[in-house]
């Protein structure tokens, strides 16, 4: 499917006057995701993400967002990193059994197809890997936590 700035730019104008607060369209080998407010760019290989920023962010929003717990990024390194988001719905295990050790920590190099976690989905375990090369600078879900479709999981410092 071809989409061209145009086109982009009517979809974006199109989506502004109403009160949704993201919109993802899915068609071959194309996925494109537009979210209100977010002013977060994360994509992967084949996906692209388009932040609109003409809204304030929804009510809804404030679900999403990280424990208050866990350290935020540097503002510097805000705009820099990337999410490992989750491709379905499950439960987020950072380690493969209760009694290992996690796959990454906080500060941990992880490379290119590097398992980072898994999410369970319907009593099978299914591998996360890494989609960039760098530095975890931050884990946003517990361990055992539920986790909802494209929910970011963890941010990375590209190397």
């Amino acid at each position: 499917m071809q989409l061209d700035f145009n086109q982009l730019r009517e979809l974006i104008a199109a989506l502004e006057g109403t009160d949704i607060s993201e919109f993802t369209l899915k068609k071959e080998d194309l996925e494109l995701t537009i979210r209100k407010g977010s002013g977060v760019v994360s994509a992967a290989p084949g996906v692209m993400t388009v932040p609109q920023t003409v809204a304030a962010p929804e009510p809804a929003a404030a679900e999403s967002s990280p424990p208050a717990s866990s350290p935020t990024p540097p503002p510097s390194a805000a705009a820099k990193w990337v999410e490992i988001v989750s491709p379905m719905v499950g439960t987020f295990y950072r380690a493969p059994a209760p009694d290992e050790p996690p796959f990454v920590d906080v500060g941990d190099r992880i490379s290119n197809q590097q398992t980072v976690c898994i999410i369970e989905a319907m009593k099978l375990m299914n591998e996360v890997e890494s989609e960039v090369t760098g530095e975890v600078i931050e884990i946003l879900v517990e361990n055992g936590e539920p986790v909802e479709y494209n929910q970011p999981l963890m941010r990375v410092l590209p190397a």
